[in-house]
């Protein structure tokens, strides 16, 4: 199993705290935006922070171009469609059954695993995919017939979480030879232009001045979002194997769901507190450091 560096273990609290809150922060824009352009404003927006990162840390920008097709269906597949897809489903969903449907993203990414990339899983990282899908059926305990009733929200979240996964897996087995805040700013830049694109052609007749609520959202996904949290994460998911990776932030939903409990006065079940349990062993089972291997004679 993966043992985390200590500048991991603060990445991942970090990113864990930034994209649970962003659930009903990214709710609360859309419900004051509209979906696809409140997307390409943040995105945008938040370019140029990452760039200067970029620049404070002295990272190149170049990619080589012998790289820019596999760049292209990396940005595809980890931020094109989820940035797109999720922030639609968003519209029809509540901000917690949002974030419960994105992380079912671990279980497909073990499909995929298994399947196309015939990646042989421990006992314990099975464990830790049949852990989180309890739990993520846990969390929808009580909403299975409020899903039912936006079928295509619902279809939208899952295709998110189908497509990401692809994108982790792919990301891990990467060529491309940079580094990864490089990937991060043009896969950026990449969801930037695909955003803005759409937004112009569906959107464009309900464009407004956003108002306090859309800015505060804007501002926080431009800085903590698309300045840090997406680089954050690339980070994790190339260097750590993909289940660990994917597991690893399987406390974003729970955090979605309290958090929306919290501000939006939503009850609390049994069934969620016995996901909060089943979370900490999906993420303990790829996390909790293993015995030594035997040294070779």
């Amino acid at each position: 199993m993966q043992r985390l560096s200590r500048q991991q273990l603060v990445t991942l609290v970090l990113l864990t705290l930034t994209w649970g809150l962003n659930w009903p922060v990214m709710k609360l824009g859309v419900s004051n935006f509209p979906a696809l352009s409140f997307r390409a404003v943040t995105v945008l927006a938040g370019l140029p922070v990452l760039a200067a990162v970029l620049l404070a840390l002295k990272v190149p920008f170049r990619v080589p171009r012998r790289s820019w097709g596999e760049l292209f269906w990396l940005a595809l597949t980890n931020m094109v469609v989820w940035n797109v897809c999720m922030i639609l489903a968003l519209r029809s969903l509540s901000s917690g059954r949002a974030a419960i449907l994105a992380y079912t993203m671990p279980i497909f990414s073990a499909v995929f695993g298994a399947l196309l990339f015939h990646t042989r899983l421990a006992a314990r990282g099975w464990l830790g995919v049949g852990a989180a899908a309890v739990g993520v059926a846990l969390l929808l305990w009580h909403e299975f017939t409020v899903l039912a009733g936006r079928p295509w929200g619902v279809a939208l979240a899952l295709f998110s979480a189908a497509v990401w996964a692809l994108g982790t897996q792919l990301l891990r087995r990467s060529r491309i030879e940079v580094p990864t805040l490089t990937l991060s700013f043009w896969m950026t830049a990449l969801s930037g232009v695909v955003a803005t694109v759409l937004a112009v052609a569906f959107e464009r007749q309900q464009w407004q001045l956003p108002g306090p609520a859309a800015w505060g959202a804007i501002a926080y996904n431009a800085i903590l979002i698309f300045g840090f949290s997406q680089a954050a994460w690339l980070s994790l998911a190339r260097n750590l194997p993909p289940v660990a990776s994917t597991l690893s932030v399987m406390f974003i939903p729970v955090l979605g769901v309290f958090v929306g409990a919290l501000w939006l006065g939503e009850v609390l079940h049994w069934q969620d507190w016995a996901a909060v349990l089943l979370m900490v062993v999906a993420i303990a089972s790829v996390l909790w450091p293993g015995r030594p291997a035997p040294a070779a004679a």
